[in-house]
């Protein structure tokens, strides 16, 4: 959604959620988080770098040497270690040709153990929505060792765009957006979101002559508009020529559940059988669901109508409904984790059954770091990463990174260890480092 329809949702969320939390709402608790990496600027002299999405690689050797990959949109990726500290660049494809985009990093994930040129490959899978591809970077476990800069682009050459139908409709920009990847068996998979628009398109990875190409399996469509309880006929506010997109997405590993956060409109689970989607079921709404809308084409904005909301909407996620990752615990235990980024919390699912929710939190300001506010990505890790992690990691997009340059627009990502997040809670949340393998997921 535009940064204008989004002010004004964030504005309607906050008045909606003060309400909420007067009446029967539990106020989120709050964490803070211990490490940052450096903020970066969104300006011609941050190289336009607008941090993400986050993932996370664990050094089967040495955990404690494990990397975070971040994408910064059109400037690329950046690679952290666990003490946030830069270790590598990359920069996103240059434009193909005078009127065509360039190269946008949107969101990343992690794939083990791919067989590439006959040899088990860890990979880092990026949304590339400037050029409507996925690109592929394997990731060196012996540069990482030696402190070198450690992921390598292994991209096929020529893979075909994944949404548009040839180049003169990449550069509309209805492309590649959200992403998420899992394993079955030898099979390694990505599903993309499309921007601005409801698709999802499952891809099988395969080698091509030692490097990473993709086929399409399946595609599905969510809705755009919905029928209310009352009968009448809603669809969520967007610009003009766009439809209710998806970003935030992770699938659960082992029971290949993708849940994927439709912004205006809520938390959806949607099962992975046989490389196909089955039908898709709407978890949780966010709180502006329902609520009657009006386009100002001067201010180029949404403006919601919220002294007539119905009622309709839920009660735990503000537009837009972002991030989301799964912390897998012992006998399908865990939960799956959906940034509000329309009031700067976090909503806690049960990862068994029906998903039952479970409270919220933030993340505040603390002694090491400031807080996080309009999160986008972000990932959780269960298993132990040496001396600071370990009980697990949960890392998130900030998309107000302090202290502030003066009027630049700034954001990073904040790591925060996973026992803090478990234990603020009024029932604990579980902490359970050793069964789930994000190397062994079958």
């Amino acid at each position: 959604m535009s940064a204008s329809a989004l002010t004004a949702l964030a504005a309607a969320a906050l008045a909606v959620v003060t309400a909420a939390s007067a009446t029967t709402q539990p106020v989120p608790v709050t964490v803070t988080a211990r490490v940052e990496t450096p903020a970066v600027y969104d300006d011609e002299a941050g190289g336009n770098a607008n941090a993400d999405d986050p993932a996370v690689w664990v050094d089967p050797a040495r955990p404690g040497r494990s990397i975070v990959i971040g994408t910064l949109k059109e400037a690329g990726l950046d690679v952290y270690g666990l003490d946030g500290r830069r270790l590598q660049h990359i920069a996103a494809p240059p434009a193909p040709g005078e009127d065509a985009a360039p190269g946008r990093f949107n969101n990343v994930d992690i794939v083990y153990g791919f067989e590439l040129a006959g040899r088990k490959t860890d990979l880092a899978l990026v949304s590339d929505r400037g050029r409507d591809r996925v690109r592929a970077y394997a990731i060196d476990p012996a540069a990482v060792a030696a402190g070198r800069p450690p992921l390598r682009d292994v991209t096929a050459a020529g893979v075909a765009p994944v949404f548009a139908a040839d180049e003169s409709e990449v550069d509309e920009q209805h492309t590649t957006y959200g992403l998420a990847a899992y394993s079955d068996d030898d099979d390694a998979y990505v599903v993309v979101s499309r921007r601005a628009e409801t698709s999802l398109r499952l891809l099988e990875l395969v080698d091509r002559g030692g490097r990473v190409g993709y086929r399409t399996k399946d595609t599905l469509d969510l809705p755009a508009s919905f029928t209310l309880p009352d009968g009448t006929s809603w669809r969520p506010c967007a610009d003009p020529g766009e439809r209710p997109q998806v970003e935030g997405m992770a699938v659960d590993q082992e029971e290949h559940v993708l849940y994927a956060a439709q912004e205006a409109i809520g938390l959806w689970r949607v099962e992975l059988d046989d490389a196909e989607f089955e039908k898709p079921e709407l978890l949780d709404r966010v709180r502006e669901y329902g609520t009657p809308w009006t386009y100002d084409s001067a201010e180029e904005e949404c403006v919601v109508d919220t002294a007539h909301d119905p009622g309709f909407g839920g009660e735990h996620l503000s537009a837009d409904a972002e991030g989301v990752t799964v912390y897998h615990a012992a006998d399908g235990a865990g939960y799956v984790l959906a940034s509000s980024q329309g009031d700067n919390t976090f909503a806690a699912y049960d990862r068994r059954g029906d998903n039952a929710y479970l409270g919220s939190f933030a993340i505040g300001d603390g002694a090491a770091t400031d807080g996080v506010q309009h999160s986008d990505g972000s990932t959780v890790v269960n298993v132990p990463l040496g001396r600071n992690f370990p009980r697990g990691l949960l890392i998130t997009h900030d998309g107000e990174a302090a202290p502030a340059d003066g009027e630049r627009e700034s954001t990073n990502f904040k790591f925060t260890p996973w026992e803090s997040v478990a234990r603020a809670f009024p029932r604990p949340l579980l902490v359970d480092t050793e069964s789930f393998d994000p190397r062994d997921t079958d």
